[in-house]
């Protein structure tokens, strides 16, 4: 069964949301955005988040040091890295946390999918390019692109993902998972019948016990 993000949560409304619908992760933003959580607001979302959902943390040029200490506290349980991070990066952080590590690639085109096996990570979100922003582009990238890529790592797909085109996707690229945010809102929060719609569509049907 395909695996299921729903990121961006910031609100308590949101955590009762997610432990009803039970998606497979939900994601916190610490980058400065819409959806952006401090520490503590995370800390407390955490705590009220059903332990059978994973919290992802999701970082934009953020220093390595300060991403392991939120992961070591136990405030998420999975890091997202979601800018140009390099190799080495990735390395470094696996050095100072056991906490498992999404990569995103930000896909253009073919050659941004080669040489993914020098990162050090458990899994991989492939994501659309933008020259102005990191994530959110709420854009689907050529999936074509995937027909000839070895990805050598488990992956989610994002960009552009709703309830109605999830389904398609999901039968196009074969991911481990798929990442959605803002088709799940109504005036930039989430809405509960939109997510319920989506995970839905993604289980055909069918719930998560």
């Amino acid at each position: 069964m395909t695996k299921i993000k729903i990121c961006g949560l910031k609100r308590k409304e949101d955590i009762e949301y997610a432990n009803a619908l039970l998606p497979d992760y939900i994601g916190f933003v610490f980058a400065k955005s819409a959806r952006q959580v401090t520490r503590a607001q995370a800390q407390e979302l955490k705590r009220l988040l059903n332990p059978r959902i994973k919290a992802v943390g999701v970082f934009v040029k953020e220093e390595v040091t300060q991403i392991a200490k939120i992961a070591n506290a136990g405030i998420i349980d999975v890091i997202q890295l979601h800018s140009d991070e390099t190799p080495e990066f990735c390395q470094m952080l696996k050095r100072l946390t056991k906490v498992p590590v999404i990569k995103v690639i930000r896909v253009k085109n073919a050659d941004d999918l080669k040489k993914l096996e020098r990162f050090i990570c458990n899994y991989f979100l492939l994501d659309t390019y933008s020259e102005v922003r990191y994530g959110g582009v709420g854009k689907a990238f050529d999936y074509a692109i995937l027909q000839q890529a070895v990805i050598p790592k488990p992956y989610f797909i994002a960009g552009g993902l709703a309830a109605d085109n999830v389904g398609e996707v999901i039968a196009a690229t074969h991911p481990y998972g798929v990442d959605v945010s803002g088709s799940v809102e109504t005036n930039g929060v989430k809405d509960l019948a939109k997510m319920q719609k989506f995970i839905l569509a993604v289980r055909g049907g069918k719930d998560n016990d």
